[in-house]
């Protein structure tokens, strides 16, 4: 898992933003090279399933010929709603990494502003990479 997906991740949220769209961004990434980008417009499109992950599952197959995408990975900036769920199952996508965990109410996005001064997503994000590859390092000894 690369820092530069979280990266492109974020430059299409806020893109996405300037457009007036919910700021969530999908990217697809097979052999270590992005094969398909996008952000929600359903807004724009007035299209319930103009979700970021479908229109980057959409973008991937059509690149790769195949509706399969068994060798690939999704990275979103938020977990993945239960319609997306069962497009990324259907697709049959290898890995899911996302930036942040779904509020249980939507008011809860007004409740925080965060900072620059409490900006750790890398290193969270990069601390539970190392705290699941010790796991499973040491889940194989056993």
């Amino acid at each position: 898992m690369k820092t530069e997906y979280f990266d492109e991740l974020i430059k299409l949220a806020r893109k996405s933003f300037k457009k007036n769209e919910v700021p969530i961004s999908a990217i697809i990434v097979k052999d270590d090279k992005i094969i398909a980008k996008a952000y929600n417009t359903r807004n724009k499109t007035n299209n319930v399933l103009n979700h970021a992950e479908i229109i980057a599952i959409k973008k991937a197959s059509k690149k790769l010929k195949d509706w399969r995408l068994s060798d690939c990975d999704l990275y979103v900036t938020l977990k993945p709603c239960s319609i997306c769920e069962n497009i990324i199952k259907q697709s049959r996508i290898k890995n899911v990494y996302y930036l942040l965990d779904k509020p249980t109410n939507k008011k809860e996005y007004y409740k925080t502003k965060v900072s620059k001064a409490n900006i750790y997503t890398r290193e969270q994000i990069y601390y539970n990479i190392l705290h699941d590859f010790f796991k499973k390092k040491r889940d194989k000894q056993c």
